[in-house]
């Protein structure tokens, strides 16, 4: 039996991972799982303490292991500690002993992405066999590389096999923001039913939800998303980035459009993203400015 279906033994603590309830996952019940079983838990558990920022317990936990998940994982852990470079070269040394392993396949993957190093993780991930994290994984590289086309085919391959799970909704939701029309509402259907039971609720599904209702001209409904996003975690990057995006749109103008996300997270997207912008718009002052003191 698949153990991510639905009467698979790992499909809840998967679930809670991609639906970014990361102490509930590390909170998790494994001592009744099946032996093995227990590996895919431990790597989820350990990935779920990475993302709640404490990498170094997860270096310290995995230091001497040799099974190539755990490996991976320590990989993982060392990158968000700000150690790309010694991260990527372990991923690049599983890859070439242990590509076919899935935990591999998808942590390594996401090393390489965050070290911009694209291709190669496509190349990894591509090796998998019904991997459903894989599949979403390259649907989002897809969609940072602009080809939404690519992460389209991909989702619609994913929905043949994979059906109704959480993984192929949330990658065919992400898509739909990207496409637009009709698909904002089918996206937001989605995130909104994550963000709003009890039992899904986070911080990620709100901002979800959040950047949704936004697409949709819902300006009030995304205040109101984000608002109970930032009450859960005041400190969490993705939603204080998207408030300054919703001040902006309705004219509010932030009164610190840089400072409160550069506190809690000085390399985010959006401040490297708007420091990118600056730069072209300075250089294409200077050349305006050459003109007129010429004229």
């Amino acid at each position: 039996m698949d153990p991510y279906s639905a009467e698979g033994e790992l499909i809840n603590i998967h679930n809670h991972f991609h639906q970014g309830q990361y102490q509930e996952v590390v909170d998790f019940d494994t001592s009744s799982l099946s032996p093995e079983n227990a590996l895919p838990a431990r790597v989820l558990q350990l990935r779920a303490q990475i993302a709640l920022g404490q990498a170094e317990d997860v270096v310290a936990d995995v230091q001497g292991e040799s099974e190539p998940a755990l490996v991976a994982v320590g990989a993982l852990a060392e990158q968000a500690l700000g150690k790309p470079e010694a991260a990527v070269k372990t991923i690049e040394q599983l890859v070439e002993s242990s590509s076919e392993d899935a935990i591999v396949q998808v942590v390594g993957g996401t090393v390489l992405q965050a070290a911009g190093k694209s291709e190669e993780a496509l190349s990894l991930l591509s090796k998998h066999s019904g991997n459903l994290e894989a599949v979403a994984l390259i649907v989002q590289i897809h969609l940072v590389q602009n080809r939404t086309d690519l992460a389209l085919k991909e989702v619609a391959a994913a929905r043949r096999w994979g059906q109704d799970s959480l993984l192929v909704n949330l990658a065919e939701s992400w898509v739909g923001l990207r496409l637009g029309g009709d698909k904002y509402q089918q996206a937001f259907y989605v995130f909104e039913e994550l963000a709003q039971a009890p039992a899904t609720t986070s911080v990620r599904s709100l901002v979800s939800q959040a950047v949704a209702e936004l697409h949709l001209g819902r300006t009030d409904e995304a205040k109101a998303a984000l608002d109970e996003a930032l009450k859960k975690e005041p400190g969490f990057a993705d939603a204080i980035a998207n408030s300054l995006v919703l001040e902006v749109i309705t004219g509010k103008g932030p009164q610190d459009p840089k400072g409160s996300l550069a506190t809690v997270d000085s390399q985010h997207p959006f401040l490297t993203d708007l420091a990118e912008k600056s730069e072209l718009f300075d250089k294409a002052a200077t050349k305006y400015k050459a003109k007129a003191a010429a004229a």
